[in-house]
């Protein structure tokens, strides 16, 4: 029997030094999951910067993801048809389920032209904030259902599929704002909080007013910045869309469930009087002017209220941010956020004693107020027009003036 020499005894003891941390790296990647999460343990959990849901970082990242994130989604609609008998799959096949679903991989990959295109822009505009992931830093995982709401906020803003619905909720804050003598606009300014996709401010910047699209999601922001663009977006109808392709519920045939959609109607284009604010609602301050009291002359809130998580800090804001006399017009709903984490879910009772509360005069219903009376919109939001369900809001419209 031949006994290890020395030499090989400290080559085999090297080998286990080195082989000892690959197997306790394996061991800990089992158990936590990801590499980033041994780093913390080591580190603490301060060494990394968690990115908000809205981030750049998390947005790019999810139009990056949009194809593969919608082909996993296909993958589990195809095991799922596997799954029944040979008999039930022939029935399928004989109604065309199979081709439908080789429609919805061809959709995908028309809509994946746009989210690339967006993921692209907020890799050329945002540098630093859109990394590649390492090892030792993960990749953010994407929201798909974010990115298929700014597919449809393409459809509502900037198609003429969309010309309808935005006729019923922009029209009671245009007519307000129509009817200020024109000559008297170019001096006034009219922020947007909850712009979205920035039709409205833009809408608003045309009849002459500075207009500030205010947005704190960059879901939204980078979807706009696309349109804004003159490398991607250079002429109108630029782009192709089949923003209904995955929902198959409520669908009246197969043809409209895939049917194209082609946008924007109109170029959009930032100057003088419309600009962006990316930042969140409450940090703004009032703006200087030249001819008075610092503030806004107008603030137009579109589906925007009952997206605070405290309703009262929020139209304490809008009060701060508003000159003295200035108006405040809101259109929307009362959709608070669930599960308990809006500090206060008001009724539109409420809502209204707390307007006053905060230093409004609201207009009444009285017909001889015209285009400032308070009243009920019945109205729908990224609506697909041929569905066979709709979701209808009885949203209220006011015009409330800062008296205090």
């Amino acid at each position: 029997m031949s006994s290890d020499t020395p030499s090989q005894m400290r080559n085999s003891d090297s080998l286990l030094a080195c082989l000892i941390p690959l197997v306790l790296l394996v061991l800990s990647l089992q158990i936590l999951g990801n590499p980033g999460e041994i780093l913390d343990i080591i580190f603490g959990p301060s060494r990394r910067t968690v990115d908000g849901h809205f981030s750049v970082r998390r947005a790019a990242a999810s139009y990056a993801q949009y194809a593969k994130l919608s082909r996993k989604e296909l993958s589990t609609m195809w095991r799922s048809y596997k799954r029944m008998s040979w008999a039930h799959r022939r029935i399928g096949y004989d109604l065309g389920y199979t081709k439908k679903l080789a429609r919805l991989e061809e959709s995908i990959r028309m809509n994946a032209l746009v989210a690339d295109a967006i993921s692209a822009l907020a890799k050329e505009q945002f540098p630093e904030d859109v990394q590649q992931s390492s090892v030792l830093e993960p990749g953010v995982v994407g929201d798909l259902s974010r990115v298929r709401e700014s597919i449809k906020h393409f459809v509502r803003d900037w198609s003429d599929e969309g010309r309808n619905e935005r006729a019923v909720i922009f029209g009671p804050i245009l007519d307000v704002l129509g009817a200020v003598e024109p000559e008297k606009r170019p001096r006034m300014q009219v922020l947007i909080p909850g712009s979205g996709l920035g039709r409205l401010a833009w809408e608003i910047s045309q009849l002459g007013y500075k207009s500030t699209a205010n947005e704190l999601s960059f879901f939204m922001n980078l979807a706009f910045r696309f349109l804004l663009s003159e490398k991607h977006t250079n002429q109108p109808q630029k782009h192709t869309l089949q923003p209904y392709a995955s929902w198959f519920s409520h669908q009246r045939s197969t043809d409209r469930l895939f049917r194209s959609v082609t946008f924007p109607d109109v170029l959009p284009r930032l100057g003088d009087n419309f600009v962006l604010a990316e930042q969140d609602f409450l940090s703004l301050s009032p703006p200087v002017n030249t001819d008075g009291d610092p503030g806004y002359d107008f603030i137009v809130t579109l589906f925007f209220i009952d997206t605070s998580l405290n309703a009262i800090e929020t139209l304490e804001h809008i009060h701060k941010l508003l000159r003295p006399g200035g108006k405040w017009l809101n259109l929307g709903p009362l959709l608070w956020t669930g599960g308990g984490q809006a500090a206060v879910e008001l009724s539109l009772e409420e809502v209204l004693r707390l307007v006053e509360v905060v230093g409004f005069e609201v207009g009444g219903t009285d017909e001889s107020l015209g285009r400032e009376r308070r009243r009920t919109v019945e109205c729908e939001y990224t609506a697909d027009r041929t569905a066979m369900m709709r979701w209808l809001y009885q949203a209220e419209f006011w015009v409330a003036t800062k008296m205090r």
